[in-house]
């Protein structure tokens, strides 16, 4: 049952995608960008729908209030796909960097470029950041707009050995706007690389915001520590439910160095 729900899961999810992507393409591209955000919030909140009704997964949300008005860093945790699609509905103006690519994508790479998102060239890491710093500069110059950057960059396995980039210290430090980071355990329902999708509760915790300002060392600190502390207890939550997920071996060594029981289903 669990293959079967999941193998219909991952249908529903890529045909929504494509049919939505079709559908909404008039109103999408002859809307003002402000108003054409409807689309990828709409697409987000089916596919949240899809995920509980079909693979048994509810998204828990929590600390909205923690979104500061206008521009700010969004920093989640990177553990599956799916928090690369559930945080639209609770942003304004989201904005993505991303690799070049991917705008030559037809129809995805439109939709992607109608938003104005940043398009990064593969090469030099410190010229890659440079333009990435002065690009989102101009466009939070241009619109108040909510940066989505994963410090750690790729995804990771929960439970992993927190692994962050330098990145996410110089554009707190250039933009001069708060950091939210997100704490979540997603990946133990979703995970990456895989096709099993779990049932249970995603929980995720947007954290308070990091004032700017700060200097990098204890910015870093602050990021880490309370990112990870939140993961930490998420994880526990998970690991203690009644229907609680398998947890991968990076989730079990931590499990076990917090002091906490592991479920183990294989």
């Amino acid at each position: 049952m669990l293959y079967i729900r999941s193998l219909a899961f991952n249908l529903a999810f890529y045909l929504s995608l494509v049919v939505q992507m079709i559908f909404w393409t008039p109103f999408y591209f002859l809307s003002p960008r402000h108003r054409a955000w409807f689309v990828p919030k709409f697409w987000s909140r089916t596919s949240m729908w899809l995920y509980d009704k079909i693979a048994g997964t509810r998204s828990e949300i929590t600390g909205v209030e923690n979104l500061p008005e206008g521009s700010f860093i969004l920093a989640p945790k990177h553990q599956s796909f799916w928090d690369a699609i559930a945080f639209f509905p609770y942003l304004d103006d989201a904005l993505y960097i991303l690799k070049r690519e991917l705008t030559w994508i037809p129809f995805f790479g439109w939709y992607i470029m109608k938003m104005r998102m940043i398009p990064v060239d593969r090469g030099s890491r410190s010229k890659a950041l440079k333009a990435v710093v002065a690009a989102t500069k101009q466009e939070m110059a241009r619109n108040p707009r909510q940066l989505i950057i994963y410090p750690e960059g790729t995804r990771r396995p929960p439970g992993a050995e927190p692994s962050y980039k330098y990145g996410i210290v110089e554009l707190y430090t250039q933009l001069g706007v708060p950091v939210v980071p997100v704490a979540h355990v997603a990946g133990l329902y979703w995970p990456r690389r895989k096709f099993m999708r779990y049932p249970g509760t995603i929980k995720a915790r947007f954290l308070p915001p990091i004032p700017p300002g700060l200097g990098k060392e204890e910015f870093m600190q602050r990021l880490i520590g309370e990112t990870e502390t939140a993961c930490d207890e998420l994880l526990i939550e998970a690991a203690r439910a009644p229907n609680a997920p398998p947890m991968p071996p990076t989730a079990v060594k931590r499990l076990a160095e917090l002091g906490a029981a592991a479920t183990t289903k294989a």
